[in-house]
């Protein structure tokens, strides 16, 4: 009796990129809050385009939140719809 030889192929990077795809969305269901650094993660925008564009428009101000001269946060959810509206008007 003879056995069957398999071979698999795979791609580590692919399977990175969907995990990460996968945390990511669980995430965005978990995620309440978030800094300057996350948003630039997540919008692919950078820190300092976000500062000159996004963040200065009174519906962002609206949604920061922040101690005397501390960290700034957003909500998130309404950070996204917001930003989308922003977006939209260009």
């Amino acid at each position: 009796m003879s056995f069957a030889n398999i071979n698999i192929d795979i791609d580590q990077k692919e399977i990175r990129d969907y995990v990460n795809a996968k945390l990511d969305e669980a995430l965005e269901n978990e995620l309440f809050l978030c800094d300057i650094n996350e948003l630039a993660k997540r919008t692919c925008m950078s820190k300092s385009f976000l500062e000159n564009e996004i963040l200065c428009d009174p519906r962002m101000r609206l949604l920061e939140r922040r101690k005397e001269k501390g960290k700034r946060f957003w909500f998130y959810k309404e950070s996204l719809e917001v930003i989308r509206e922003i977006m939209n008007e260009w």
